[in-house]
């Protein structure tokens, strides 16, 4: 396990649902934005059903996360993010998904790709990685190895684009740690702008996320930190 002290000049970050980002890699995503670092954000899907009440009103909670993503998204210094508008579940791994992806990638120029790790399935005997997260996460790595790299796939996308490097959040494989003690008050603040999704006690929300990141970070001897696994594109 290593600090990854890398700053890059173009950041894509893809995930799948409106608070995804925020959850697994806020706090880095908010260091580089403070930094300088050109920012975009994708999240896959809609969210319109993150609710566990059958009387839900899909448009009304489609239209709450939305805003929910946008506020989120202002904290962290982002300021422009990109829904695909997706059915929450509807994910999949197909040639037209993996096309609309490649095309992102060729359009943002990024050197860094960041988005979930596809190999974690289960956590523990308490929690299965959402479908969405897994199907997401393979069909960006084929997207950004080979295809983006290479002009014969999807030629009317854009020019090729090399992705230097991939960071994988939700993984059960990390290698490396990203300081995130400078923006760790923005990150607990993205994650509580999602409030269809936390719990009533803001408290609460605001341990769990510091104390994860402080398990993260004890890993490499700083305060605060965000763990992934690092992949390395570009030789």
């Amino acid at each position: 396990m290593r600090v990854f002290t890398e700053t890059p000049r173009r950041v894509l970050a893809l995930y799948a649902h409106p608070d995804d980002a925020d959850i697994a890699a806020g706090g880095t995503l908010a260091a580089w934005a403070a930094q300088g670092v050109s920012v975009d954000l994708v999240i896959v899907c809609d969210g319109a059903k993150g609710s566990l009440d059958p009387a839900t009103d899909v448009s009304r909670l489609r239209d709450q996360r939305s805003q929910e993503l946008q506020s989120a998204a202002q904290l962290l210094g982002i300021r422009e993010v990109q829904c695909l508008g997706i059915p929450d579940g509807e994910i999949a791994n197909t040639n037209e998904f993996r096309e609309r992806l490649v095309r992102l990638i060729r359009a943002s120029t990024p050197d860094c790709v960041l988005g979930p790790d596809p190999t974690a399935t289960f956590f523990g005997g308490v929690y299965v990685n959402h479908r969405d997260h897994r199907e997401l996460g393979w069909a960006l790595l084929d997207a950004a190895a080979p295809a983006a790299a290479m002009p014969l796939y999807y030629p009317n996308t854009g020019p090729a684009h090399q992705v230097n490097n991939m960071l994988l959040s939700g993984t059960h494989e990390p290698d490396v740690v990203i300081d995130i003690t400078a923006s760790i008050d923005a990150k607990v603040a993205a994650v509580l702008a999602h409030g269809s999704q936390v719990t009533d006690d803001p408290q609460w929300v605001r341990s769990a996320v510091m104390g994860r990141a402080e398990a993260a970070g004890r890993e490499v001897g700083i305060r605060f930190g965000e763990a992934f696994r690092c992949v390395e594109l570009a030789h």
